[in-house]
């Protein structure tokens, strides 16, 4: 009997899958590696703000084409998203970082794909619904990204100590900057770009959404390459592509934030109108 059908796995179908899945893990865990080797290698200073922004001036040339952010012009177009992410990673290399909210997998799918491995940050408030979180281990487990916990500096028993039980009904701007804003900012100080996944079609505030732009309060180059996609776009490149998605996004939220702040939208309404319902509050700040 040769080889090929002796061991654990001969005649055994289920055995069989394990290895395979076995192979894919390690397979996997190899390549995370090679890559950290790679960036550790190459690694250089963060240059500096005034570098920093004469890329993003070569970049608004570059990819916004002659027209305005978010205003159609045919005779000059701008850049897709593809085309968007392949120029960050020639100016950016391995420093750049994607926010990601885990309302889906797209924005880091689109990265990923021309930059394994890519840091993907997760803003652990610790009020997401399940299904956030749960989209997020599925993520790091099936895509080529490394998944990067940002977390605020107080656990919410210790904010609650410290500030009050609940203060996201009392103050949700104050809750937002200490468990969304603070940490990110700390964490992007390590990065040259961040990559979000603002949409042009997502709310008023943000129809003028550019595809580069200088970030002054996180000092860094921020790009928004999914910014002229509606949401039927980001849909169709998920079944496409078959990504990830929140089941959230199936249940009447169109947008998801952290579980307490966030309702269902009703037919017809803003898809960012279950977000801090009832309160004078549209943004959590993080692009603002």
């Amino acid at each position: 009997m040769s080889a090929a059908t002796t061991g654990p796995a001969a005649g055994d179908p289920l055995a069989a899958l394990r290895a395979a899945a076995q192979a894919r893990t390690e397979a996997r865990a190899a390549s995370k590696a090679a890559h950290a080797a790679r960036r550790a290698e190459n690694a250089r200073p963060k240059r500096s703000a005034d570098e920093l922004r004469a890329i993003v001036e070569r970049g608004r040339r570059e990819l916004h084409g002659r027209g305005t952010p978010g205003v159609p012009d045919g005779d000059h177009p701008e850049a897709t998203a593809e085309q968007v992410v392949a120029w960050a990673v020639r100016e950016f290399g391995d420093s750049i970082a994607v926010a990601c909210s885990m309302a889906d997998a797209v924005l880091p799918h689109v990265v990923a794909r021309q930059a394994p491995w890519v840091d993907v940050l997760f803003l652990e408030t610790g009020y997401h619904f399940p299904e956030t979180s749960g989209t997020r281990d599925a993520v790091e487990q099936q895509m080529e990204v490394t998944i990067v916990d940002v977390l605020p500096r107080l656990t919410v028993a210790q904010q609650d100590e410290a500030h009050g039980k609940d203060l996201w009904s009392r103050d949700p701007a104050a809750c937002c900057a200490m468990r969304k804003v603070e940490p990110l900012t700390r964490t992007l100080g390590e990065y040259e770009v961040w990559v979000t996944g603002v949409r042009r079609d997502e709310a008023p505030t943000r129809t003028g959404t550019p595809l580069v732009t200088w970030d002054e309060k996180n000092g860094l180059v921020k790009i928004n390459p999914l910014a002229a996609w509606s949401f039927d776009d980001l849909l169709g490149y998920a079944a496409d592509h078959q990504v990830i998605l929140n089941p959230l996004l199936n249940d009447g939220y169109p947008s998801i934030g952290c579980a307490p702040c966030t309702r269902r939208v009703a037919p017809g309404e803003d898809p960012r109108a279950g977000r801090w319902a009832g309160l004078d509050k549209t943004e959590c700040g993080l692009h603002v």
